[in-house]
Protein backbone atom coordinates (compact mmCIF):
# COMPACT_ATOMS: atom_id res chain seq x y z
CA UNK A 1 0.00 0.00 0.00
CA UNK A 2 2.78 2.28 0.54
CA UNK A 3 4.35 1.96 -2.60
CA UNK A 4 1.08 2.32 -4.32
CA UNK A 5 0.99 5.50 -2.42
CA UNK A 6 4.19 6.62 -3.85
CA UNK A 7 3.27 5.93 -7.25
CA UNK A 8 -0.05 7.97 -6.64
CA UNK A 9 2.23 11.36 -5.36
CA UNK A 10 4.95 10.92 -8.50
CA UNK A 11 2.29 10.38 -10.68
CA UNK A 12 0.29 13.68 -9.58
CA UNK A 13 3.49 15.67 -9.20
CA UNK A 14 4.74 14.69 -12.91
CA UNK A 15 1.03 15.72 -13.64
CA UNK A 16 1.61 19.16 -11.95
CA UNK A 17 4.85 19.89 -13.96
CA UNK A 18 3.01 18.45 -17.31
CA UNK A 19 0.34 21.28 -16.56
CA UNK A 20 1.78 24.10 -15.74
CA UNK A 21 4.49 23.29 -18.88
CA UNK A 22 1.36 22.47 -21.04
CA UNK A 23 2.26 25.76 -23.28
CA UNK A 24 5.97 24.65 -23.91
CA UNK A 25 4.89 20.92 -24.66
CA UNK A 26 2.59 21.89 -27.23
CA UNK A 27 4.44 24.17 -29.25
CA UNK A 28 7.43 21.36 -29.10
CA UNK A 29 4.72 18.64 -30.03
CA UNK A 30 3.17 21.20 -32.82
CA UNK A 31 7.03 21.95 -33.87
CA UNK A 32 7.34 18.48 -34.71
CA UNK A 33 4.34 17.62 -35.91
CA UNK A 34 4.42 20.11 -38.87
CA UNK A 35 8.29 19.46 -39.54
CA UNK A 36 6.32 16.00 -40.52
CA UNK A 37 3.57 17.38 -42.27
CA UNK A 38 5.95 19.48 -44.52
CA UNK A 39 8.26 17.37 -45.36
CA UNK A 40 5.56 14.58 -46.31
CA UNK A 41 4.81 14.16 -50.19
CA UNK A 42 0.71 12.85 -49.80
CA UNK A 43 -0.02 11.76 -53.22
CA UNK A 44 3.88 10.15 -54.13
CA UNK A 45 2.90 8.31 -51.22
CA UNK A 46 -0.28 6.66 -52.77
CA UNK A 47 -0.29 3.32 -54.46
CA UNK A 48 -0.20 3.76 -58.46
CA UNK A 49 -3.99 3.73 -59.34
CA UNK A 50 -6.98 5.93 -58.62
CA UNK A 51 -7.85 6.92 -55.07
CA UNK A 52 -11.01 8.67 -54.77
CA UNK A 53 -12.19 11.24 -51.62
CA UNK A 54 -15.30 12.68 -51.10
CA UNK A 55 -14.26 16.61 -49.88
CA UNK A 56 -17.90 17.25 -50.09
CA UNK A 57 -20.76 15.02 -50.05
CA UNK A 58 -23.19 16.97 -49.52
CA UNK A 59 -25.92 19.54 -50.36
CA UNK A 60 -26.83 23.25 -50.41
CA UNK A 61 -28.39 22.25 -47.20
CA UNK A 62 -26.62 22.25 -43.80
CA UNK A 63 -25.36 18.81 -42.93
CA UNK A 64 -22.18 18.28 -39.77
CA UNK A 65 -20.95 15.38 -41.61
CA UNK A 66 -21.72 16.45 -45.20
CA UNK A 67 -20.14 19.75 -47.26
CA UNK A 68 -21.07 21.19 -50.65
CA UNK A 69 -20.03 18.60 -53.28
CA UNK A 70 -16.29 17.64 -54.09
CA UNK A 71 -14.67 15.06 -55.06
CA UNK A 72 -10.67 14.67 -54.85
CA UNK A 73 -9.45 12.00 -57.61
CA UNK A 74 -5.57 11.26 -58.17
CA UNK A 75 -4.39 9.57 -60.59
CA UNK A 76 -0.48 8.70 -61.85
CA UNK A 77 0.01 11.32 -58.67
CA UNK A 78 -1.64 13.96 -60.02
CA UNK A 79 -4.91 15.62 -58.12
CA UNK A 80 -7.93 16.53 -59.98
CA UNK A 81 -11.36 17.81 -58.30
CA UNK A 82 -15.04 17.36 -59.44
CA UNK A 83 -16.75 20.54 -58.70
CA UNK A 84 -15.69 22.65 -55.42
CA UNK A 85 -18.60 23.34 -53.61
CA UNK A 86 -18.19 25.04 -49.52
CA UNK A 87 -15.31 23.80 -47.48
CA UNK A 88 -13.69 22.06 -50.82
CA UNK A 89 -10.22 23.59 -49.95
CA UNK A 90 -10.58 23.11 -46.22
CA UNK A 91 -11.63 19.42 -46.79
CA UNK A 92 -8.70 18.96 -48.72
CA UNK A 93 -6.32 19.88 -46.18
CA UNK A 94 -7.81 17.76 -43.36
CA UNK A 95 -7.89 14.60 -45.36
CA UNK A 96 -4.30 15.15 -46.31
CA UNK A 97 -4.22 16.25 -49.86
CA UNK A 98 -2.11 19.25 -50.58
CA UNK A 99 -4.42 22.18 -52.12
CA UNK A 100 -1.32 23.58 -53.71
CA UNK A 101 -0.80 20.23 -55.82
CA UNK A 102 -4.41 19.93 -57.30
CA UNK A 103 -3.89 20.29 -61.27
CA UNK A 104 -7.56 21.00 -62.44
CA UNK A 105 -11.03 20.70 -61.72
CA UNK A 106 -14.13 19.51 -63.59
CA UNK A 107 -16.91 21.61 -63.02
CA UNK A 108 -20.68 19.30 -63.70
CA UNK A 109 -22.63 22.25 -63.87
CA UNK A 110 -22.82 25.84 -62.42
CA UNK A 111 -25.60 25.50 -59.02
CA UNK A 112 -23.99 27.58 -56.36
CA UNK A 113 -23.39 24.73 -54.36
CA UNK A 114 -21.13 23.45 -56.67
CA UNK A 115 -18.99 26.24 -57.18
CA UNK A 116 -19.03 28.42 -54.15
CA UNK A 117 -15.79 27.07 -53.04
CA UNK A 118 -13.66 28.16 -56.27
CA UNK A 119 -12.37 31.26 -54.81
CA UNK A 120 -10.64 29.95 -52.02
CA UNK A 121 -9.49 27.23 -53.71
CA UNK A 122 -7.94 29.35 -56.15
CA UNK A 123 -5.69 31.25 -53.78
CA UNK A 124 -5.11 28.39 -51.54
CA UNK A 125 -3.18 26.59 -54.16
CA UNK A 126 -1.81 29.84 -55.92
CA UNK A 127 -0.50 31.38 -52.52
CA UNK A 128 0.56 27.92 -50.97
CA UNK A 129 2.39 26.41 -54.48
CA UNK A 130 3.87 29.57 -55.95
CA UNK A 131 2.47 28.75 -59.03
CA UNK A 132 2.88 31.05 -62.15
CA UNK A 133 -0.03 29.83 -64.29
CA UNK A 134 -3.93 29.83 -62.64
CA UNK A 135 -5.62 27.07 -61.92
CA UNK A 136 -7.01 25.47 -65.01
CA UNK A 137 -11.07 24.66 -64.55
CA UNK A 138 -12.67 22.45 -67.31
CA UNK A 139 -16.42 22.71 -67.73
CA UNK A 140 -19.23 23.63 -70.79
CA UNK A 141 -20.46 26.31 -72.11
CA UNK A 142 -20.44 29.16 -69.02
CA UNK A 143 -17.24 28.15 -67.63
CA UNK A 144 -15.63 31.72 -68.76
CA UNK A 145 -18.18 33.73 -67.05
CA UNK A 146 -18.01 31.89 -63.89
CA UNK A 147 -14.30 31.89 -63.88
CA UNK A 148 -14.07 35.57 -64.99
CA UNK A 149 -16.45 36.44 -61.76
CA UNK A 150 -14.13 35.14 -59.45
CA UNK A 151 -11.01 36.06 -60.77
CA UNK A 152 -13.01 39.60 -60.28
CA UNK A 153 -14.18 39.44 -57.33
CA UNK A 154 -10.66 38.12 -55.88
CA UNK A 155 -8.50 40.04 -58.02
CA UNK A 156 -7.99 42.91 -54.97
CA UNK A 157 -7.12 39.89 -52.19
CA UNK A 158 -4.63 39.25 -55.01
CA UNK A 159 -2.99 42.26 -54.77
CA UNK A 160 -2.92 42.56 -51.56
CA UNK A 161 -0.97 39.01 -51.34
CA UNK A 162 1.67 40.46 -53.79
CA UNK A 163 2.36 43.29 -52.30
CA UNK A 164 2.76 41.69 -48.94
CA UNK A 165 4.73 38.56 -50.20
CA UNK A 166 6.30 39.72 -53.12
CA UNK A 167 5.85 38.39 -56.87
CA UNK A 168 8.90 35.62 -56.11
CA UNK A 169 6.26 33.65 -53.54
CA UNK A 170 2.93 34.83 -55.32
CA UNK A 171 3.68 35.68 -58.63
CA UNK A 172 1.04 37.88 -60.36
CA UNK A 173 0.66 35.65 -63.53
CA UNK A 174 -0.23 32.51 -61.34
CA UNK A 175 -3.51 33.96 -59.67
CA UNK A 176 -7.04 32.66 -59.92
CA UNK A 177 -8.65 30.44 -62.24
CA UNK A 178 -8.67 29.77 -66.36
CA UNK A 179 -11.43 28.47 -67.66
CA UNK A 180 -11.27 25.59 -70.24
CA UNK A 181 -14.29 25.25 -71.81
CA UNK A 182 -15.53 22.10 -73.73
CA UNK A 183 -18.79 21.92 -76.21
CA UNK A 184 -21.94 20.45 -74.80
CA UNK A 185 -21.91 16.98 -75.55
CA UNK A 186 -25.12 15.51 -76.85
CA UNK A 187 -26.55 12.50 -75.46
CA UNK A 188 -24.96 9.25 -76.96
CA UNK A 189 -22.20 11.41 -77.71
CA UNK A 190 -19.47 11.47 -75.16
CA UNK A 191 -15.98 13.76 -75.75
CA UNK A 192 -12.61 13.03 -74.40
CA UNK A 193 -12.10 16.82 -72.19
CA UNK A 194 -8.08 15.57 -71.05
CA UNK A 195 -5.92 12.91 -72.42
CA UNK A 196 -2.27 12.95 -70.67
CA UNK A 197 -0.06 10.84 -68.23
CA UNK A 198 -2.07 7.93 -69.05
CA UNK A 199 -5.13 9.65 -67.58
CA UNK A 200 -8.69 10.02 -70.20
CA UNK A 201 -11.38 11.89 -68.80
CA UNK A 202 -14.00 11.34 -71.01
CA UNK A 203 -17.52 14.19 -70.41
CA UNK A 204 -21.48 13.49 -71.30
CA UNK A 205 -24.63 14.90 -70.86
CA UNK A 206 -27.31 14.13 -67.99
CA UNK A 207 -30.33 15.13 -67.05
CA UNK A 208 -30.94 18.24 -64.74
CA UNK A 209 -33.43 20.51 -66.69
CA UNK A 210 -33.88 23.10 -66.17
CA UNK A 211 -30.13 23.63 -65.40
CA UNK A 212 -28.16 23.39 -68.74
CA UNK A 213 -25.96 22.38 -69.26
CA UNK A 214 -25.13 19.59 -66.89
CA UNK A 215 -22.73 16.47 -67.29
CA UNK A 216 -20.80 13.94 -65.69
CA UNK A 217 -17.12 12.64 -65.96
CA UNK A 218 -16.03 9.58 -66.43
CA UNK A 219 -11.81 9.28 -65.08
CA UNK A 220 -9.78 5.60 -66.99
CA UNK A 221 -6.47 5.17 -65.36
CA UNK A 222 -3.96 2.35 -65.14
CA UNK A 223 -7.28 -0.17 -66.23
CA UNK A 224 -9.36 1.50 -63.16
CA UNK A 225 -12.14 3.75 -63.66
CA UNK A 226 -14.55 6.12 -61.91
CA UNK A 227 -17.91 7.90 -63.08
CA UNK A 228 -19.32 10.98 -61.73
CA UNK A 229 -22.67 11.59 -61.98
CA UNK A 230 -23.16 15.06 -61.38
CA UNK A 231 -26.92 16.14 -60.85
CA UNK A 232 -29.21 14.17 -62.89
CA UNK A 233 -32.04 12.55 -63.07
CA UNK A 234 -32.13 8.81 -63.56
CA UNK A 235 -29.98 8.71 -67.16
CA UNK A 236 -29.60 6.21 -69.56
CA UNK A 237 -26.27 8.09 -70.89
CA UNK A 238 -24.91 7.05 -67.13
CA UNK A 239 -25.89 3.78 -67.40
CA UNK A 240 -24.35 3.69 -70.57
CA UNK A 241 -20.91 5.77 -69.38
CA UNK A 242 -20.53 3.20 -66.20
CA UNK A 243 -20.80 -0.01 -68.58
CA UNK A 244 -18.09 -2.15 -66.39
CA UNK A 245 -16.25 0.90 -64.22
CA UNK A 246 -14.80 0.10 -60.71
CA UNK A 247 -16.86 2.87 -59.19
CA UNK A 248 -20.02 4.49 -59.75
CA UNK A 249 -20.43 8.04 -57.60
CA UNK A 250 -24.20 8.99 -58.08
CA UNK A 251 -25.83 11.98 -56.37
CA UNK A 252 -29.27 10.71 -54.46
CA UNK A 253 -32.46 12.32 -53.17
CA UNK A 254 -34.65 10.14 -51.18
CA UNK A 255 -38.29 11.28 -52.16
CA UNK A 256 -39.43 9.95 -48.76
CA UNK A 257 -37.28 11.82 -46.47
CA UNK A 258 -37.59 15.32 -48.57
CA UNK A 259 -41.65 14.39 -47.89
CA UNK A 260 -41.48 15.06 -44.55
CA UNK A 261 -39.60 18.28 -44.93
CA UNK A 262 -42.34 19.58 -47.18
CA UNK A 263 -45.18 18.24 -44.82
CA UNK A 264 -43.22 20.52 -41.83
CA UNK A 265 -43.13 23.57 -43.95
CA UNK A 266 -46.41 23.54 -45.10
CA UNK A 267 -47.61 22.84 -41.77
CA UNK A 268 -45.82 26.27 -40.18
CA UNK A 269 -47.10 28.10 -43.71
CA UNK A 270 -44.32 28.04 -45.41
CA UNK A 271 -45.39 27.99 -48.82
CA UNK A 272 -42.38 29.29 -50.48
CA UNK A 273 -39.77 26.43 -48.77
CA UNK A 274 -42.43 23.58 -49.54
CA UNK A 275 -42.90 24.57 -53.42
CA UNK A 276 -39.43 24.53 -53.52
CA UNK A 277 -38.84 21.01 -51.54
CA UNK A 278 -41.38 20.11 -53.79
CA UNK A 279 -40.13 20.96 -57.18
CA UNK A 280 -36.43 19.23 -56.07
CA UNK A 281 -37.87 16.04 -56.70
CA UNK A 282 -38.14 15.98 -60.41
CA UNK A 283 -34.21 16.71 -61.68
CA UNK A 284 -32.57 14.27 -58.77
CA UNK A 285 -32.30 10.65 -58.49
CA UNK A 286 -33.57 8.80 -56.10
CA UNK A 287 -31.07 6.34 -54.40
CA UNK A 288 -32.77 3.28 -56.01
CA UNK A 289 -32.50 5.29 -59.27
CA UNK A 290 -29.01 4.90 -58.62
CA UNK A 291 -28.67 1.89 -57.45
CA UNK A 292 -30.90 0.72 -60.75
CA UNK A 293 -28.31 2.41 -62.75
CA UNK A 294 -25.27 0.75 -61.36
CA UNK A 295 -26.92 -2.41 -61.77
CA UNK A 296 -27.42 -2.14 -65.58
CA UNK A 297 -23.97 -0.85 -66.15
CA UNK A 298 -22.57 -3.72 -64.10
CA UNK A 299 -20.72 -0.83 -61.84
CA UNK A 300 -18.53 -2.80 -59.23
CA UNK A 301 -19.08 -0.59 -55.97
CA UNK A 302 -21.86 2.49 -55.34
CA UNK A 303 -21.09 5.42 -53.91
CA UNK A 304 -23.57 8.17 -53.04
CA UNK A 305 -22.29 11.50 -52.54
CA UNK A 306 -24.74 14.99 -52.81
CA UNK A 307 -27.06 13.63 -50.35
CA UNK A 308 -30.33 14.81 -50.24
CA UNK A 309 -31.85 15.60 -47.44
CA UNK A 310 -28.87 16.06 -44.31
CA UNK A 311 -29.43 12.81 -42.27
CA UNK A 312 -29.19 14.58 -39.06
CA UNK A 313 -30.66 11.63 -36.73
CA UNK A 314 -29.99 8.32 -36.24
CA UNK A 315 -31.45 5.83 -37.98
CA UNK A 316 -32.08 7.74 -41.41
CA UNK A 317 -29.35 6.69 -43.30
CA UNK A 318 -31.05 2.84 -43.05
CA UNK A 319 -33.73 5.40 -44.30
CA UNK A 320 -31.85 6.49 -47.84
CA UNK A 321 -30.80 3.66 -48.97
CA UNK A 322 -34.29 1.76 -48.31
CA UNK A 323 -34.71 -0.32 -51.63
CA UNK A 324 -30.91 -0.24 -52.15
CA UNK A 325 -29.66 -3.48 -51.73
CA UNK A 326 -32.90 -4.82 -53.39
CA UNK A 327 -32.01 -3.29 -56.78
CA UNK A 328 -28.03 -3.51 -56.42
CA UNK A 329 -25.83 -6.39 -56.12
CA UNK A 330 -22.88 -4.80 -55.75
CA UNK A 331 -20.78 -3.00 -52.78
CA UNK A 332 -22.38 0.41 -51.58
CA UNK A 333 -21.21 3.25 -49.49
CA UNK A 334 -23.57 5.82 -48.16
CA UNK A 335 -20.57 8.96 -48.74
CA UNK A 336 -19.68 11.63 -46.38
CA UNK A 337 -16.69 14.21 -46.23
CA UNK A 338 -13.57 12.03 -46.55
CA UNK A 339 -14.62 8.92 -47.72
CA UNK A 340 -11.85 7.45 -49.75
CA UNK A 341 -12.10 4.67 -51.78
CA UNK A 342 -9.01 3.09 -53.78
CA UNK A 343 -8.69 1.38 -56.90
CA UNK A 344 -4.81 0.39 -57.23
CA UNK A 345 -3.21 -0.03 -60.83
CA UNK A 346 -3.33 -4.11 -61.65
CA UNK A 347 -5.47 -5.36 -59.27
CA UNK A 348 -9.35 -5.52 -59.01
CA UNK A 349 -9.50 -4.49 -55.43
CA UNK A 350 -11.84 -1.38 -54.17
CA UNK A 351 -10.69 -0.30 -50.41
CA UNK A 352 -13.03 1.78 -49.25
CA UNK A 353 -12.10 4.26 -45.66
CA UNK A 354 -12.61 6.93 -43.52
CA UNK A 355 -15.74 8.88 -43.76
Amino acid sequence: MKRLGVAALVLLVLGGIAYTQRAALSMALMGRVAARVMAQDPLAELADGIHVVLCGAGSPLPDPNRSGPCLALVAGGRLFLVDAGSSAARNLQAVGLPVADVSGVFLTHFHSDHIDGLGELGVLRWAGGGHTTPLPTFGPPGVDEVVGGFNAAYRLDSTYRVAHHGEETVPPSGRGLEARPFANPQPGRALTVYDEGGLKVHVFAVGHSPVEPAVGYRFDYAGRSVVVSGDTIRSAEIERMAEGADLLVHEALAPHLVGLMTEAAEANGMTGRAKITRDILDYHATPVDAAQTAQAAGARHLLFYHIVPPLLVPGLEAAFLQGVSEAYSGGVTLGRDGTRVSMPAGSQAIDVSGG
